[in-house]
């Protein structure tokens, strides 16, 4: 399950884990204009661990997400080599 939320400065969406369990904690994705952060609380140390991500760090996992193992680099038309 998921939520997706438009606030002032970000779309926030969260996933919840509603599968088997064990479940784990919720992730909370903020995508601002020139970041995303992605966030998860840690109950074994209280605190919630948070990542950023710039633009052309999402466009690459984005790319990574649909390529077999190896090393790329995106060329300015957008595509990997």
């Amino acid at each position: 399950m998921f939520s997706i939320e438009h606030e002032f400065d970000a779309t926030v969406v969260t996933l919840v884990d509603d599968g088997n369990t064990p479940l784990q904690e919720d992730v909370v994705i903020n995508a601002f204009e020139e970041c995303v952060t992605v966030e998860q609380y840690d109950p074994r140390t209280d605190t919630v661990s948070k990542i950023t991500l710039s633009m052309a760090q999402l466009r690459d996992l984005r790319a990574a997400l649909n390529l077999p193992e190896g090393v790329y680099t995106i060329g300015p038309d957008g595509k990997s080599s």
